[in-house]
């Protein structure tokens, strides 16, 4: 059987697969049966080296030609198929899309398991709401050595079609999980995690401050930051110095600058 035979073709769009898709992309959220909606070959090529599992893969009629790089990449379980580009507009995400889509499962993840690796790191992100400065951590957070990622409460989902694309693909590798702010800091003091917190206004330079050891990186909201409970719990406040006509950095960049400056320290 050639793999272009492996394409189901599907007009309509009441198919169960597709509106599965169109509800998940929809509200950001996992199919009934656990599995995330993604689309585009970059990030459908990332998920296959991440080693994640697939359901299904969805074809537009204009993207069938992409059919033939990724189905020999793709075991015979999964099932393929070939949408009218209408109804393939229909369930995906982007005013443009790639014409390709599938949904798949995403690794099992726990603080516990961020927690168990050898010196921690664990980025935990309290209420933002900018799907880019999301996807812009998670990126951050596995270039530079994280062992997990806490999405807390107020968050924008980690399945927002935005932040997915936006984290090219380190959301498929990262241990990520959500949990209540408050519980997450308290599980990880009782660890011997030191928590860290950063200040546009105040702190100690971040060249100077010593980052060394399990710490966990908490970055707030882009307007209001961190709560003030929270603040007065952490060890370290650390600031980024920059130009003064600059009133701050946005969240996503502030956080990488941090996280590459721990993986500095932890190298040296």
């Amino acid at each position: 059987m050639t793999e272009t035979a492996r394409l189901l073709r599907v007009s309509s769009r009441q198919n169960a697969l597709v509106k599965e898709v169109r509800r998940a992309f929809g509200h950001g959220e996992l199919t009934p049966d656990g599995y995330c909606a993604i689309e585009s070959v970059r990030l459908i090529e990332e998920a296959i080296r991440s080693g994640l599992r697939f359901k299904a893969v969805l074809f537009s009629a204009a993207g069938e030609a992409r059919a033939g790089r990724l189905l020999p990449q793709l075991g015979n379980h999964v099932q393929t198929l070939v949408l009218s580009d209408e109804v393939f507009a229909s369930a995906v995400a982007t005013e443009s899309p790639q014409g390709v889509a599938a949904l798949v499962k995403l690794k099992e993840s726990s603080l516990d398991r961020a927690l168990g690796l050898a010196d921690p790191l664990v980025v935990v992100v309290a209420g933002l709401q900018d799907p880019g400065n999301v996807g812009t951590l998670l990126r951050s957070a596995e270039a530079f050595g994280a062992t997990g990622v806490v999405l807390g409460e107020g968050t924008v989902s980690a399945l927002n079609p935005k932040v997915v694309r936006a984290s090219a693909g380190s959301l498929f590798r990262l241990n990520l999980v959500r949990g209540e702010l408050a519980v997450v800091c308290r599980q990880m003091r009782e660890r011997g995690v030191r928590l860290v917190a950063t200040s546009s206004h105040k702190g100690v330079p971040l060249a100077e401050a010593d980052l060394r050891g399990p710490l966990a990186l908490l970055i707030g909201n882009e307007g209001a930051g961190l709560g003030r409970d929270t603040m007065g719990g952490v060890d370290v406040v650390v600031s980024i110095p920059h130009a003064a006509q600059v009133e701050s950095l946005n969240a996503g960049v502030a956080g990488s600058v941090i996280l590459y400056e721990i993986a500095r320290q932890r190298r040296a």
